[in-house]
């Protein structure tokens, strides 16, 4: 077995999302027993809460508490919750777990920093903590979204909704990065969101970013619009985030969506229904890349560190997949690539 010194050190918030700590135990037990003894996990938050929910974790039927080196807990009593304003926050709850998280990964006391908690303020901290890498205007938060092939990277996702041509240059570069360290693919193909194939179309910001792109030596392939994201002919889709988060919104409801107009097909009479049945489980199949869950977080790109943003109703199947993008990104020493990209750029 490998001494605690070896292991991959995260930090998770206990208390970030709708249903922590519960969810963010249960899915923090299951990366360690799936993972063996590559990761060391610290919680952050209450530590009588923390304890409290481990020990009934524990009396779940089937249920394996992870082994006491497995894990520690750092004692932060304050909680950041969805309805704060971040900045605000951020000073008032200086002892919050979103806060004393990450200052344990700028004390390098682990590599990274997991959270479902409140987007903003783990935004404005990681980037007030951890710093920007030098070079980059704004951080920005991408999410990977299914496509008829391999799923693609859409960044911005919603940091940043008011964007200077530079800062989708930026995106784009840190996407490209981001996706040819964890796709293994040597040149990502990237695409400008905009409202028409042709260069002339898009606002000024697009028309600007386009021509700079053009130029950047990055693997562009020129203006892209809505109906090309699912093509699975891009790997990097880059535009303001007003716009990606929209984009992104919209399709977290098709799985709905799609299960309700299936159960109203089913319900019209018992043709549908055996017919309903015989589909079922490839429609399950389906919907499941269409799961945010599956995919884990959201990297935040641009700060000098790993912090992985999460989805406020995350499950424990989300909260573990969380821990693994993290992982993964230490890993594959994406921080690493995005600074040694802008060093060469700005030679």
């Amino acid at each position: 077995m490998k001494s605690r010194e070896h292991h991959i050190r995260i930090a998770v918030d206990a208390m970030g999302g709708d249903y922590a700590p519960a969810n963010v135990v249960a899915g923090i037990c299951e990366a360690i027993h799936e993972s063996g003894d590559r990761l060391h996990l610290v919680l952050v938050g209450p530590e009588d809460s923390i304890r409290a929910e481990l020990r009934d974790y524990g009396r779940l039927p089937g249920a394996l508490t992870p082994p006491s080196e497995s894990y520690s807990i750092v004692h932060a009593p304050e909680v950041i919750d969805m309805h704060d304003l971040p900045t605000a926050a951020l000073k008032t709850k200086r002892k919050s777990s979103i806060g004393i998280g990450l200052h344990l990964q700028k004390d390098g006391q682990v590599q990274a920093f997991v959270s479902a908690g409140n987007t903003g303020a783990v935004l404005s901290a990681a980037t007030l903590i951890l710093g920007r890498i030098h070079g980059i205007g704004r951080p920005t938060i991408g999410a990977m979204v299914p496509t008829a092939l391999a799923p693609c990277l859409l960044v911005d996702a919603g940091t940043n909704v008011d964007c200077r041509p530079q800062h989708l240059l930026e995106f784009a570069m840190m996407g490209s990065i981001y996706v040819s360290a964890t796709r293994n693919l040597a040149k990502p193909r990237i695409g400008l969101l905009s409202i028409g194939e042709e260069d002339t179309k898009g606002n000024e910001a697009s028309l600007a970013a386009m021509k700079l792109l053009r130029k950047s030596g990055l693997n562009f392939v020129g203006n892209v619009e809505g109906r090309d994201v699912l093509s699975g002919d891009l790997d990097v889709v880059v535009c303001d985030g007003f716009v990606g988060n929209i984009l992104l919104k919209f399709g977290e409801s098709i799985p709905h969506f799609l299960k309700t107009k299936f159960k109203a097909f089913a319900d019209v009479s018992m043709r549908n229904k055996a017919i309903g049945l015989l589909v079922r489980n490839a429609l399950r199949q389906v919907l499941k890349d269409l799961d945010y869950q599956e995919h884990g977080g959201v990297p935040l790109l641009g700060v000098n560190g790993v912090a992985i943003i999460g989805h406020g109703k995350s499950t424990p199947l989300a909260i573990k997949n969380m821990i693994y993008r993290a992982e993964e990104m230490v890993l594959k020493g994406v921080n690493k690539n995005i600074q040694d990209s802008l060093a060469s750029i700005n030679e």
